[in-house]
């Protein structure tokens, strides 16, 4: 399922945020206060809008004002907003007609007199951005006032104006960072007391000033950082009290590229909204191994080649099927115990007959008593090809066409059996699949441009009369969620280690092979790349560990740390032979838990669990362009009115109730606050604060 032809499009994405890091670094690291470099200003535009017309109130709109210059540090804020699904407005200060800030824009004057508060919170690039005048400025100050909201100025050396000394430290932040005990209480309570922040996984130490707060100028450290060299900290991220406002400084240099800004950002959310908003996060991650009892065809180190599935040099020897064993199963059970996380399997039960030893199969014997550690997804009963006939008579193939019709390869008969069959199977042999899902071997049957650029209408046809929900689809063509017949589908992100290897030694030879020159030995496939670039030859002793692990395991974190549901794949040829899967995710597992606390865990869902989660996401992501929402906080009371059905993620404090201040508990604790997705009925949704975080008239 899903495998890879290994010219690795990933490393060039990849290769340009480590570039970026890099320069903004290094630019930072010359220059004094002046905030990064913008490059975005082109393509923002005036103003945006994300969120429907308030209904009169006397509260405060539930919608953040974002006024951006393009720089990265105020669209990386911009970025985890949008990610979280919090409604934005957004002002760019190089819109050639975008409004003016004032006291008409920021609030509204009801019928009785009274104010009604457009904004829960405001993001500026910095405490006082160029481009935005001075009585833009207090109008900002006066609303901010008036209502209690809150501004997080995103790239704030520290200063007396921000009740801050002169820095301590500035240069590069190599150490760890730690959040106080104020910092836990306002927002950044889901990360360690100490964390590792000066080099993430794939970069560079960010930039940075460290401070300390000066004596009664109204600072309070949230976040501080070591100081480099020395046994002392600084202040690295702070709240700034006076004159009845509040801001929050951010005293280093990063971009929505950057993993330490992803560490900060549900804090700088949390804070800046008080907690109380339209959106939620959770860290998402689903690993699945496909091809369970089927087995998977092995890399020839000589031939360069995959014997039996692609074409070698003449005389290439034939190599072994690659398939667990029964002592693969009881260390994947111990280690799914040790790290707390659950594996998933895409099973082929047809194939398990193949491999009996005496009328029985090992794996499968192996796998029944603790089938129930492990998620399962039906993955048809013998892998069968569902696409359209293939014409391999030309270069790139071609499907087959009769009088202009695309002429498919199985039919109702076919699918329904594969799909069916693996059903029985597995409840005969005690496996628990989860009921509803399928993933479709090579994802066949699915359109796949640009040669069938459409499903296998026998495929779509069979969804709902095989009862199926949720149909696995390939994240790195379309990213999408979609519909298959009356299924949807839940696009998987596919990590980038061969199927066909399991060893580290096979693993280093074919990546080798994929990603250099001919002249250092390889298929110069990259040569003739627009989007990878030659690599020198890897050393088959250290490449695996140097190279090629830590970049997968940043590609999965990346993702993991974007609130992105879709599930992530290997193959079950990853967990035997040298078990090269293993200190993979182990990785990811150990750099999270690392910077995150227990308020915020790994949410390990099975395949169905994050179709749900992307579902839900994907129709509040409708809803907010449709401006079909609104909310907002009125005394100790959050209103939200919208259609009936619609799916709208919410974030309050610990002690929130529904409907009334003895109603149920709200939402699902996580991150130190409480949320989660509600359905909206028939009237407004009601919660109720255990206080009240925002002045209203």
């Amino acid at each position: 399922m899903g495998r890879s032809t290994r010219p690795r499009p990933r490393r060039a994405a990849l290769a340009a945020a480590l570039a970026a890091t890099a320069a903004l670094a290094a630019a930072c690291g010359r220059a004094a206060p002046a905030p990064p470099a913008s490059n975005h200003h082109a393509t923002t535009p005036a103003v945006t809008q994300q969120a429907a017309t308030a209904v009169p109130h006397r509260g405060v709109r539930l919608n953040v004002l974002v006024v951006t210059d393009g720089s990265p540090p105020v669209e990386a804020i911009r970025q985890q907003l949008t990610v979280e699904g919090v409604p934005v407005t957004v002002v760019s200060l190089h819109g050639p007609s975008r409004p003016a800030i004032t006291g008409a824009f920021l609030s509204r004057t009801l019928p009785d007199g009274t104010k009604s508060g457009n904004f829960d919170g405001v993001v500026l690039p910095s405490a006082a951005p160029a481009g935005l005048s001075r009585a833009e400025q207090t109008a900002l100050a006066r609303y901010e006032r008036r209502f209690a909201v809150r501004q997080v100025d995103a790239y704030s050396p520290p200063g007396a104006e921000l009740g801050m000394s002169t820095p301590v430290y500035s240069g590069l932040l190599r150490g760890s960072a730690g959040v106080t005990a104020a910092g836990a209480a306002a927002g950044f309570g889901y990360l360690r007391a100490s964390f590792p922040f000066g080099r993430a996984l794939g970069g560079a130490p960010p930039f940075g000033y460290l401070a300390q707060p000066l004596p009664g100028g109204g600072a309070t450290p949230l976040v501080t950082a070591a100081v480099p060299g020395s046994a002392g900290a600084g202040t690295l991220v702070w709240q700034y009290a006076s004159h009845g406002r509040q801001q929050l400084g951010i005293g280093f240099g990063y971009g929505s590229y950057t993993t330490q800004a992803h560490y900060l950002a549900p804090g700088i959310v949390n804070w800046v909204t008080r907690g109380v908003h339209l959106g939620e996060w959770r860290s998402y991650l689903d690993i699945a191994f496909d091809d369970m009892f089927l087995g998977d065809a092995q890399w020839s180190t000589t031939g360069h080649c995959t014997p039996g599935v692609t074409t070698c040099p003449p005389g290439t020897p034939a190599t072994a099927t690659i398939r667990m064993t029964p002592a693969d199963v009881t260390y994947a059970v111990q280690w799914e115990k040790q790290h707390h996380f659950t594996i998933e399997f895409l099973y082929n039960g047809g194939a398990s007959a193949r491999f009996r030893v005496n009328g029985t199969d090992p794996l499968l014997a192996a796998m029944r008593p603790v089938a129930s550690h492990f998620y399962w997804v039906n993955h048809t009963y013998t892998h069968a090809y569902f696409g359209c006939k293939q014409d391999f008579a030309v270069v790139p193939w071609q499907c087959v066409r009769s009088d202009g019709h695309i002429v498919w390869a199985a039919g109702t008969g076919l699918i329904n059996s594969q799909i069916f069959r693996n059903f029985a199977w597995a409840r005969r042999n005690g496996i628990p699949a989860e009921p509803g899902v399928v993933a479709t071997g090579e994802y066949s049957g699915l359109r796949l441009l640009p040669q069938q650029p459409v499903d296998n209408p026998y495929l779509d046809r069979a969804m709902g009369p095989d009862k199926i929900a949720w149909v696995a689809t390939d994240a790195s063509r379309s990213l999408a969620m979609r519909r298959v017949g009356t299924a949807l589908g839940v696009p998987r992100h596919p990590i980038d280690v061969g199927y066909d290897v399991a060893t580290v030694a096979a693993e280093v030879n074919e990546y080798n092979w994929f990603n250099t020159s001919k002249a250092a030995g390889g298929s110069g496939l990259c040569q003739a790349s627009t989007t990878t670039a030659c690599i020198k030859p890897l050393n088959p002793a250290t490449g695996w560990a140097s190279h090629i692990m830590p970049g997968q395991v940043e590609v999965v974190l990346a993702a993991v740390l974007g609130n992105d549901p879709r599930p992530f794949f290997m193959h079950q040829s990853n967990l035997t032979g040298g078990r090269i899967a293993y200190p993979l995710m182990e990785g990811v597992l150990t750099a999270y838990r690392a910077v995150y606390g227990p308020s915020a865990p790994l949410v390990n869902l099975p395949m169905s669990g994050a179709g749900a989660a992307l579902r839900d996401q994907t129709q509040w992501a409708q809803a907010l362009r449709a401006g079909t929402v609104s909310a907002y906080v009125l005394g100790k009371t959050v209103t939200v009115t919208g259609p009936a059905g619609t799916p709208v993620p919410l974030t309050a404090l610990a002690g929130t109730r529904v409907g009334a201040a003895a109603g149920p508990a709200f939402g699902e604790p996580y991150g130190g606050g409480r949320s989660g997705f509600t359905r909206l009925g028939p009237g407004p949704l009601t919660l109720v604060l255990g206080s009240a975080p925002y002045r209203g008239a």
